[in-house]
């Protein structure tokens, strides 16, 4: 548990560091960059030992991951590009959220499983989630 602590404060020490030499704009490049590139990787090599193996969980990974890369990797371009019009509410992005959605979905099937819960038990909670981000869109 010591190493994930002390990577954790190098981490965060690293973009203290870079915000405090280059300024906010800097920091955010350099971090959802390199999160956006590092979670594309990451998806891969989950995608690859999907195909390897065939185990469920790794394909959601894969989903997941590939979601995280493409939404932080939606936002890192859009600021690069000088926050582009046509990325601002491009319905696009929705797609890219769908590629987490997929990877939480095939997430909870493998705990559901595991757990011994029926079937249906992952999209009852997927719909729950979705419930209350609906209510609290409708109540903002």
């Amino acid at each position: 548990m010591t190493r994930p602590i002390l990577l954790l404060c190098l981490f965060s020490g690293t973009f203290l560091t870079i915000h405090g030499v280059f300024g906010f704009e800097v920091a955010y490049l350099v971090g959802y960059g390199s999160f956006a590139l590092m979670a594309a990787l990451i998806s891969g090599t989950f995608l690859w030992l999907w195909v390897r193996r065939a185990t469920p969980l790794a394909l959601g990974m894969a989903f997941g991951w590939a979601g995280a890369a493409t939404v932080i990797g939606w936002w890192w371009i859009y600021k690069l590009t000088g926050r582009t019009d046509w990325m601002e509410e491009n319905p696009f992005l929705f797609a890219c959220l769908s590629l987490y959605f997929v990877g939480a979905l095939l997430h909870l099937q493998v705990i559901g499983r595991s757990f011994e819960l029926p079937e249906r038990t992952p999209v009852v909670a997927f719909l729950g989630t979705l419930a209350a981000s609906v209510a609290a869109a409708l109540l903002v």
